[in-house]
């Protein structure tokens, strides 16, 4: 993106603040195509009034990733990588989480095939609200035989909807599963010195986007990629290898950090997505334990510096879940702190005699609070106020939970404390104590202070809760 600021996008916007795009004014809009939350073509009148074709064509290349964008596979589970504009998050953020395929052979029999498939696309562990699951399903042949191959890409098509890689360096192979996978739109793993003509072939044929592998060698990387792009195939990822050991893992990450400094540096003929394959530790050790623990290592260093794609073996837990919530924290906007919606929220089956417990919804205390209420059954209102993501203590100190925003709150979910309970009366953490008075005033109710940690709600509420009087 050759421009980063709401004022550099709106001048060349009509100006008029129509609101057709959903915004009330021109400057609104011109934000949310810097958060890449909107595109140029939402603005209605550029697309349909010939006057603004030129800004139009202007602005869409100025607000262009520097890292091309690759979309692999179809419908919603498509998964598309690239697309970053800076080297370190926290001076924008990145874009398009690291994809992370899981692989499957040509030679497991139908039970393991169907077993292993359905782990990878049934994984999923709920973090901080959201639930973190695994993108893709790589195919690799062993057999090296192109009909054994191609029915296993066809059985796999019939039991996922993830995204393909197919994984053969012999075009015969890759030939034969595009005839029945190319409409899913599969990336080709790989290109490489001596089959890159046929694989190019292959990648115009059928449309799909394709992997150049050069290991350790980024001249041969950059002169095959300026290759495909002059035969106008630029759906490419770039692999420069993947050394799990030694001194080449050192050269490994150096290689991946060559690429991505030129692609956002300006070097077009390397701004594409960068593929990792962790899965080659699997090659250097002979127990499973170390093969996987260096996958993950590997996998995990390269996710941070920058692995667009990946390919790996293991699906254990002990490796997915480091390997999950890592890529989760590193694609997490550092500028905006992660929330959860404000409301008065049920958890399990409350009734007017349950608690009303008072947090903010900044989500790592909100799920904190739920987390220790639920585990240990208790039945209560949660009212969460929208302190624009900030936890007690500070949001306390800065203003942001006042007794009007708990008040407000109340209101917007039209959760009237007289009628809906009876014992009118909510429970503050301990961290905002002060607030007390004013929240009685406010509310119209009776506080308690609750302790400053939620871990001891239980047996606090055993104590406290119902209260004295009603």
């Amino acid at each position: 993106m050759k421009i980063n600021s709401p004022l550099d996008a709106y001048k060349y916007l009509p100006g008029t603040n129509c609101g057709r795009c959903g915004e009330d004014t021109c400057m609104a809009f011109a934000s949310h195509l810097i958060d890449r939350s909107k595109s140029a073509e939402d603005c209605l009148p550029m697309v349909e009034e010939d006057k603004y074709a030129k800004k139009l064509e202007e602005l869409e290349k100025l607000l262009a990733p520097e890292i091309r964008e690759v979309t692999i596979g179809t419908g919603e589970k498509s998964v598309t990588i690239g697309g970053d504009d800076v080297l370190f998050r926290h001076k924008l953020t990145f874009f398009n989480k690291t994809a992370y395929a899981y692989d499957v052979t040509d030679t497991m029999d139908d039970k393991e095939l169907e077993e292993r498939i359905n782990t990878i696309q049934t994984f999923k562990k709920f973090y901080v609200g959201e639930f973190l699951t695994l993108d893709m399903v790589a195919v690799r042949c062993v057999s090296g035989k192109p009909e054994t191959f191609a029915d296993t890409v066809k059985k796999v098509i019939g039991l996922t909807e993830l995204p393909l890689v197919l994984c053969s360096f012999d075009t015969a192979v890759l030939k034969a599963a595009l005839e029945v996978a190319a409409d899913k739109k599969p990336l080709m793993y790989a290109a490489n010195q001596e089959n890159w003509k046929e694989v190019a072939g292959l990648a115009k044929e059928y449309e799909v986007p394709v992997t150049l592998f050069t290991p350790n060698d980024l001249d041969l990387l950059k002169s095959m990629a300026k290759t495909f792009a002059e035969m106008g195939i630029e759906e490419l990822v770039l692999d420069p290898g993947t050394f799990p050991t030694g001194k080449e893992m050192k050269t490994t990450f150096e290689n991946f950090l060559k690429i991505r400094r030129a692609g956002i540096g300006g070097d077009g003929e390397v701004a594409y997505p960068i593929m990792a394959v962790p899965l080659t530790a699997w090659m250097a050790y002979d127990d499973d334990v170390s093969a996987s623990y260096w996958e993950t290592v590997v996998a995990s260093v390269l996710t941070v510096k920058y692995g667009d794609i990946m390919i790996m073996h293991s699906i254990e837990p002990y490796a997915l879940l480091p390997e999950m919530h890592l890529r989760d924290t590193i694609y997490t906007d550092p500028r905006k702190p992660v929330t959860v919606d404000p409301g008065v929220w049920e958890v399990g089956s409350p009734t007017a005699d349950s608690p009303i417990i008072v947090t903010t919804n900044f989500a790592l205390t909100y799920y904190t609070v739920e987390s220790d209420i639920s585990s240990n059954k208790i039945d209560c209102y949660i009212v969460v106020a929208d302190t624009e993501g900030i936890g007690v203590e500070a949001a306390v100190a800065g203003g942001q939970l006042t007794a009007d925003k708990i008040k407000k709150t109340l209101e917007n979910a039209k959760f009237d404390l007289k009628e809906k309970t009876s014992y009118n009366t909510v429970i503050l953490p301990g961290l905002s104590a002060r607030l007390q008075g004013d929240v009685e005033d406010k509310v119209g109710s009776k506080v308690l202070i609750g302790p400053a940690d939620s871990g001891r709600l239980p047996g606090w509420l055993e104590k406290n809760w119902p209260p004295q009087d009603k």
